[in-house]
């Protein structure tokens, strides 16, 4: 019954006409940018699903571009299933996958345009975040501090972005989630079948993998277990489609490796975006 009302929360979803983020990968680290003065408004419907339980959530980012290197966010969500014992993870590149509210700055620092349709660019992320509730898995819960940086390289037909990211939980009534550093790693092919311009549509297909490194928990002031680090890699596949102005993505993470201090083991990561760009 979960997987089918994940189902439908996907076609109200594009039956809403919601708009999007991003050329590029639908849960790694990435580098590109809005141009100046461009906007975006994307809409995710996501999916955690644990040993025990399944999550299901909206996410809507709204996406302005100051300059063509300068990008600010802000990502808020609707939780339909919220888990009683969440892993913590960042989700997806631009939106957590609890129900933090995040607004952040992408600044691409460096850009180095080659060839035909080739360059190479690296982008900074800083951000900070909210939550919407006051309890995560035992533990009160307050605001956190994100950081990041990507590099990558895209052509009309490769891509390749890799990144590193740390996300730090600051303290609450003696309680204080773990910090979580991850690195991720993207590769993307964009076949010739769809080397063609508007308005003949483009498809672009990605294999992603992620590893985190959750810390322990902090309660009343003393550490939860052992102060040990988890360790987490999940590998899965993306799909770009771009039609115009507008842009559909959908993909899968899955666990290859987890060695879990805290919390639950994952089986699965789900998420789909709808896009538009002005």
């Amino acid at each position: 019954m979960k997987i089918i009302a994940f189902i439908l929360l996907v076609s109200i979803t594009i039956i809403t006409e919601v708009n999007g983020q991003g050329h590029g990968p639908l849960y790694g680290l990435q580098t590109p940018t809005l141009a100046k003065g461009g906007f975006d408004f994307n809409a995710a419907v996501m999916s955690l699903g644990t040993e025990d339980d399944q999550s299901f959530m909206l996410r809507y980012i709204w996406s302005y571009g100051v300059t063509e290197d300068l990008q600010i966010n802000i990502t808020t969500p609707t939780m339909i299933n919220r888990l009683s014992e969440a892993p913590r993870t960042r989700g997806n590149n631009n939106m957590p996958a609890n129900g933090d509210i995040e607004a952040s700055i992408w600044y691409r620092f460096f850009s180095n345009a080659f060839g035909v349709g080739k360059r190479f660019e690296s982008t900074a992320i800083l951000s900070v975040s909210t939550p919407t509730e006051k309890n995560r898995g035992g533990i009160n819960v307050n605001n956190s501090i994100h950081g990041a940086i990507s590099t990558g390289y895209a052509s009309r037909t490769w891509y390749a972005w890799v990144g590193g990211g740390y996300q730090y939980y600051f303290e609450e009534g003696n309680d204080q989630l773990g910090d979580l550093p991850y690195a991720s790693l993207v590769v993307g092919y964009r076949p010739n079948l769809f080397m063609g311009d508007y308005p003949k549509p483009d498809w672009r297909m990605f294999i992603e993998s992620l590893a985190e490194f959750p810390g322990t928990n902090i309660s009343e002031g003393q550490i939860i277990s052992i102060d040990q680090r988890g360790k987490k890699v999940m590998i899965g596949p993306s799909f770009l489609g771009l039609y115009g102005a507008w842009g559909i993505s959908f993909g899968a993470l899955f666990p290859v490796y987890q060695d879990v201090i805290q919390g639950p083991k994952e089986e699965y990561r789900l998420s789909m975006n709808i896009s538009y760009w002005l």
